[in-house]
């Protein structure tokens, strides 16, 4: 799924945010929502670029590292499924 607004830049909206703009004005200003602004600030909030850009790598690790435990229960599965067949 293509993301309309990259970290960095959602980083920048809740800076402004934090300098003063008020919630209702910056999401006109860019076109979001309020609540994704508030969704957003859950999620970055505090965050510098570096730390989203870290923050996604680790996400995209976890996601790898989980689809390969998923497909070793399941080759675990079949072989045990298969060894019962046999007996």
């Amino acid at each position: 799924m293509k993301k309309r607004f990259s970290e960095e830049q959602i980083i920048g909206f809740l800076r402004e945010a934090e300098a003063g703009l008020p919630v209702a004005e910056l999401c006109r200003k860019y076109a979001f929502s309020e609540s994704c602004y508030y969704l957003w600030r859950s999620k970055f909030g505090g965050m510098s670029v570096s730390d989203a850009k870290r923050l996604k790598e680790l996400e995209a690790e976890n996601t790898r590292l989980k689809k390969l435990l998923a497909e070793s229960l399941l080759e675990n599965e079949v072989t045990k499924e298969a060894l019962r067949k046999k007996w």
